[in-house]
């Protein structure tokens, strides 16, 4: 089995997981909800999840709680994707391929379905089943600080808006992409870890993969709104030259950073050498990130 077929697979999982969670769309009140499915179930790549249930596995099988608490990153990666296609933030018309949410729904509802889904993915984390309340609590905090304004996905926000049209240097560059993106693939692996028991050197382990496959998609998603099209991506290609966004083609040029995703993925499968075949996906997942067209 290749590791997209494995991907497909487990994305079935994932989606399974995702309906049972989400309220139906015909749960009053009804047009939050169609909303809140309407993008995330848009066909996301699902390697949040993914990284979270592989993680876990790598420590433990059959861990309790595993699925849901995948699902819960998900839905906060799929609310970070509503809010950044805004007309107040990226302004873009077109995600996955379909029109974004406040082009369906309208801004104030495209707003509220992201507000849902952030508080949804809280809710579902604090009802894990056959999970103790400490490590419940432990997942909540991990997920919070990640997707937040120290550190994480929301204060890389903030420095990728006050970096437009600033000049483009690599210390900028990095306080944008760990926090905006790399944060909330690390915590992706964390919390399938603490979930199954990893011990300390073992998390320890699986974060330094979190960071470098981090860093290694942010550079080629840069890449690639530079040199694919829109139909290929599913989004608005080349935004980030139209926008002045502090990028890896703009600080380092493409040459470089090519190599520099190049030995991210090194560096990924570096950090894994403990595990052995137990991380054989992960291993093909950062391949996979790394040499992706889309």
């Amino acid at each position: 089995m290749t590791i997209r077929e494995y991907l497909a697979e487990q994305t079935k999982l994932i989606d399974a997981e995702l309906d049972r969670l989400m309220p139906p769309e015909d749960r009053p009140p009804a047009t939050i909800h169609r909303a809140m499915r309407y993008s995330l179930f848009a066909g996301g790549k699902r390697i949040r999840p993914f990284l979270c249930l592989e993680s876990g596995r790598v420590i433990a099988d059959g861990t309790p709680g595993l699925a849901a608490a995948a699902c819960s990153l998900e839905m906060v990666h799929t609310y970070s994707l509503i809010h950044d296609d805004l007309p107040a933030l990226d302004n873009d018309d077109l995600r996955r391929g379909r029109p974004t949410s406040h082009k369906v729904f309208g801004e104030a509802m495209a707003i509220l379905a992201g507000d849902g889904l952030l508080t949804h993915a809280f809710q579902v984390l604090g009802q894990l089943n056959g999970v103790a309340v400490d490590r419940r609590a432990r997942l909540v905090e991990e997920l919070a600080v990640a997707a937040g304004s120290v550190g994480g996905m929301i204060g890389g926000q903030v420095n990728d808006l006050e970096g437009e049209n600033q000049p483009p240097t690599p210390e900028l560059l990095e306080s944008i992409h760990r926090a905006k993106t790399g944060a909330l693939l690390r915590v992706s692996v964390r919390m399938g870890a603490i979930l199954a028991g990893a011990n300390d050197e073992e998390l320890d382990a699986l974060s330094r993969y979190g960071e470098h496959i981090g860093l290694a998609f942010q550079i080629v998603d840069d890449i690639l709104d530079v040199e694919e099209s829109s139909a290929t991506l599913g989004k608005t290609a080349g935004k980030d030259a139209a926008q002045h966004k502090i990028t890896f083609p703009a600080v380092y040029g493409l040459e470089v950073s090519h190599r520099m995703a190049e030995q991210e993925r090194e560096r990924a499968h570096a950090a894994l050498e403990r595990f052995g075949a137990r991380a054989k996906w992960l291993r093909e997942l950062a391949d996979l990130i790394v040499h992706r067209k889309a």
